[in-house]
């Protein structure tokens, strides 16, 4: 696993794990890494230091701490169970796109029918959802290899 310091249009940094760098590439340049603040998909790697660990032995290379591969298998249990929230999510909700707030107050205010919706709401639109009583989530954007 590879920690990547990121950063998007809006200058916003954030940090996000990856598999190795080449898995970290395919990712950003899939679009498939959204900024946390904005939801921008063309964020790009931010300059930072690499982190250098003393070793006490030269010469010799060790196999990872089991709690590094645990995580690096946790974080592939999570991403792949992310992908099959957002797949169930895409297969039985209505896609209604940037009129999400919208919708979700037309439906909570009993203007239309309830039913399952998912879209795109920026994180001050999904804060003001929630201050009004409106029940909304946030589903990363994992994995997903059809766009």
């Amino acid at each position: 696993m590879i920690l990547y310091d990121l950063s998007c249009p809006k200058d916003h940094g954030f940090e996000s794990w990856f598999r190795d760098s080449s898995a970290a590439d395919k990712l950003i340049k899939a679009g498939q890494v959204p900024c946390p603040v904005c939801g921008s998909t063309k964020v790009q790697k931010a300059p930072m230091a690499p982190r250098i660990a003393k070793s006490s032995t030269k010469g010799e290379l060790t196999a990872p701490p089991a709690k590094k591969t645990d995580l690096a298998a946790a974080m592939e249990k999570a991403a792949e169970a992310f992908t099959e929230l957002r797949e169930a999510i895409e297969k039985n909700f209505d896609h209604v796109g940037e009129k999400f707030p919208e919708e979700a107050r037309r439906i909570h205010y009993g203007e239309t029918e309830p039913r399952g919706i998912y879209g795109d709401a920026t994180p001050t639109e999904a804060q003001e959802l929630l201050d009004e009583g409106i029940e909304v989530y946030s589903i990363p954007r994992a994995r997903r290899t059809d766009s």
